[in-house]
């Protein structure tokens, strides 16, 4: 593993990367279409991440950027081939590195309302070996719900995570789609009916 790289992806890397990955790890109401993480990019709003062990792709991690300082924890995933051998550990490891004075949020299906509860519970317990604190509040977005989560060198009180995180979500869709699809923190009881992510 000492030829890995978390770097940027090319324009080629970053479709191939989606195709394979992304599209096969992660549910329609949770991936956001191509274009729009390519155009969010170019706006400097997106930075999508690639773990490289030489010309091949192992992984990735994809941070959706917020003010100066936040961001969140877009997607994180390792390709098929290379998965449990730690690489997923070593994305965020190398993430905290590249990004030391940022507070990184994360969404986490909440294990009781997921398709999968036992893998959405195994996905938390993961991200909390790795650093990741819990700021005790849910949210619903698209219709999915997610526990949030975050990384810090010292704990944050849970309204600063939740302003930022919700900042992050208010800048990127018009004030109609945010109030239609986002719940920032979640208020309501009853179990989130999933839809497509749209922009």
């Amino acid at each position: 593993m000492s030829n890995l790289e978390l770097r940027t992806p090319t324009a080629e890397e970053l479709r191939f990367a989606y195709g394979r990955d992304l599209n096969e790890a992660f549910p329609p109401q949770e991936l956001k279409p191509l274009r729009n993480i390519e155009d969010m990019t170019g706006r400097g709003r997106y930075s999508p991440l690639c773990l490289c062990d030489g010309a091949e792709i192992a992984g990735e991690c994809f941070l959706w950027l917020g003010r100066p300082g936040w961001a969140l924890l877009d997607y994180l995933c390792v390709t098929r081939s290379r998965r449990n051998a730690g690489l997923g550990a070593r994305m965020l490891g190398d993430l905290r590195r590249l990004r030391p004075d940022s507070v990184i949020i994360g969404e986490v299906e909440s294990p009781e309302y997921a398709p999968d509860p036992p893998m959405a519970a195994r996905r938390l317990a993961f991200y909390r070996r790795n650093g990741a604190r819990m700021c005790g509040e849910e949210a619903d977005i698209f219709g999915v719900r997610y526990q949030i989560i975050y990384w810090a060198d010292a704990p944050r009180p849970g309204a600063e995570i939740l302003r930022e995180y919700a900042d992050i979500y208010k800048t990127s869709f018009t004030p109609e789609k945010y109030k239609r699809y986002i719940q920032i923190p979640r208020t309501a009881s009853d179990a989130p009916s999933p839809v497509p992510w749209e922009a």
